[in-house]
């Protein structure tokens, strides 16, 4: 679903409709917007084409932008939107504090309550 909004938010950037999208990489209408309804995965090749037309690197669509070292052995990737929801969560110091010191136990509290 990642891929999708960050398709659909970079399209609407560069001001194109999804027509106008798929004729510059030569796909149809419909591929462009089941991308971006996330029913449909591009191809590698399609990835490579949106990255061109954009301007970014296919890792961006796949939302790995910025490399993580956990305890110098392990790497991960976090999407821009996670680093925003970081941000935000240390706004909020009572929050972060309880998330900071049992995890699990909080996301599951917060889970049920937005159920």
């Amino acid at each position: 679903m990642l891929l999708g909004k960050r398709l659909k938010d970079l399209r609407k950037e560069k001001g194109l409709t999804q027509q106008e999208l798929g004729n510059l990489i030569n796909v149809t209408k419909v591929s462009i917007c089941c991308y971006e309804n996330g029913t449909r995965m591009p191809t590698i090749d399609t990835l490579l084409e949106l990255g061109k037309v954009f301007g970014v690197n296919i890792d961006y669509f796949l939302g790995h932008d910025q490399v993580v070292n956990k305890n110098n052995q392990e790497f991960f990737y976090l999407a821009e939107e996670e680093i925003i929801i970081l941000e935000e969560l240390r706004k909020h110091e009572n929050l972060y504090e309880k998330l900071i010191d049992d995890p699990k136990r909080t996301i599951e509290l917060i889970d049920k309550k937005v159920r």
